[in-house]
């Protein structure tokens, strides 16, 4: 169920909070959280920020919504230092054990807190290279202007935002038929105010999972938002990317390339990622 509303409500952070620590232990079960990579000392990202994001060694990064660290721990094992940084009690505590037992402690550690507290629980130090945020973050976040203050808060002069996430132009559809078969269809305006209040106790990585507490609040932001907001944030666009190809099977029509990302099965009629880096 899915509808709209005009404002936040005061509430959403701890629903959505309940929703994700629920979704840890299933996460740690699920094929696409696989971590036989890490433990075999060769964690790394999807390909597109793989490419993207380069030579991390020596690099200090602030790996914003972290979940429970796969990535962190990924760029903490080619050589950087990390501080993850989610708002699941859960996911914090997993990502902490994690390090530990992947010998990664002293280059990768976990924090709690969300997003816009964040520059009253973390001490930016001297301030950080790389600040990292991918797939299906920004949804997640009611006030985008508030999180690229927060991005700007703890870059150093000369660091920069890495950004990759779902196109927006692509969330406005969604499957007809979950079982594939048909081109996804039109579902939410792109221009759409408000909150995203949908009840799914169904699970995006783990086909199994049953949430109890299923009620999310998400929201649509439309590419000038997020390139309007960085900006505003006096951070400096270096370069702009949209990708045919996404890390998940966001449309069950989508098929899987040899890297493991998902495209369109012919034309690429419309972009389904895109990928930035701005400096400060």
């Amino acid at each position: 169920m899915t509808s709209a509303t005009t404002d936040a409500p005061a509430e959403w952070l701890e629903i959505n909070r309940a929703n994700w620590d629920e979704r840890v232990s299933w996460h740690l079960d699920a094929p696409s959280y696989d971590l036989g990579a890490l433990r075999a000392g060769q964690g790394r990202l999807y390909p597109i920020e793989q490419r993207e994001i380069g030579d991390v060694r020596g690099k200090r990064i602030l790996h914003l919504q972290c979940h429970f660290g796969r990535d962190s721990l990924a760029l903490a094992q080619q050589g950087a230092e990390v501080v993850g940084l989610d708002f699941s009690p859960a996911a914090v505590e997993v990502g902490n054990r994690l390090a530990a037992e992947l010998g990664l402690a002293g280059r990768a550690r976990f924090v709690e807190a969300n997003v816009y507290d964040a520059p009253k629980i973390l001490d930016r130090g001297p301030g950080f290279d790389i600040v990292f945020v991918t797939w299906g973050s920004l949804c997640w976040l009611p006030d985008l202007a508030r999180w690229a203050a927060v991005v700007a808060h703890f870059l150093r002069p000369g660091g920069h935002l890495y950004l990759a996430d779902a196109h927006p132009a692509a969330m406005v559809l969604e499957d007809l038929d979950p079982k594939g078969g048909q081109e996804p269809v039109l579902y939410l305006p792109y221009f759409i105010e408000g909150a995203i209040i949908e009840d799914d106790p169904t699970d995006y990585a783990n086909k199994k999972a049953r949430l109890k507490h299923s009620r999310t609040h998400e929201w649509m932001h439309t590419l000038a938002e997020i390139l309007t907001s960085i900006a505003r944030a006096r951070l400096r666009l270096e370069w702009f990317n949209e990708h045919p190809e996404i890390p998940w099977r966001m449309f069950a029509d989508l098929v899987e390339t040899d890297e493991g990302l998902y495209r369109w099965p012919a034309e690429q009629w419309m972009p389904l990622a895109f990928s930035l880096k701005a400096s400060a």
